[in-house]
């Protein structure tokens, strides 16, 4: 089962995605994808580490995320965005290779025997970036929440702390 959670920043997603997940299991996973930029992001970082209580198990990964989730388990993969982000840093701003490199990393998603909540920000509903980077990057990340979208088995729209459901 994939669930699918969007919205902005400060929506709501991960909040849900974590009460959804203390629902389903007595332990979940809580998946890691970023890496620690600056100390501003450390800060948001132990921040939703202080969120979780012992319950929770968590993972790291950059990249491969299918790589570290266990079977029959329930897994937050939070999230998308910075999860694309090391690819386009790592693939030097290339639109097309990092979107495949996604793609057949969701694809190995599906092959696992988890329930994987998957988070992800919308990031083009708000204003075009001045920078080539940027506004190649939220061409990236709307490909792949496409992705995402299509092969989720439920998918929630967060708009003020408001789940709205799509699918």
């Amino acid at each position: 089962m994939i669930y699918y959670i969007s919205g902005g920043e400060r929506s709501g997603k991960s909040s849900y995605a974590q009460k959804l997940a203390e629902d389903l299991s007595p332990n979940p996973y809580y998946l890691a994808t970023s890496r620690i930029w600056d100390q501003d992001f450390q800060k948001r970082v132990d921040r939703h580490v202080s969120d979780r209580d012992e319950r929770w198990t968590t993972l790291e990964e950059e990249k491969f995320l299918s790589t570290v989730i266990p079977q029959k388990s329930v897994v937050v993969i939070d999230c998308i965005t910075l999860w694309l982000t090391n690819f386009f840093v790592d693939t030097k701003y290339d639109v097309e290779k990092s979107l495949g490199l996604a793609k057949e990393e969701i694809k190995k998603l599906q092959e696992i025997d988890a329930t994987i909540i998957i988070i992800s920000n919308e990031i083009g509903m708000g204003i075009h970036s001045e920078h080539e980077s940027g506004r190649k990057f939220t061409e990236l990340q709307g490909w792949t929440n496409q992705a995402i979208a299509k092969i989720a088995d439920k998918a929630t729209f967060m708009v003020s702390g408001l789940p709205l459901q799509l699918k």
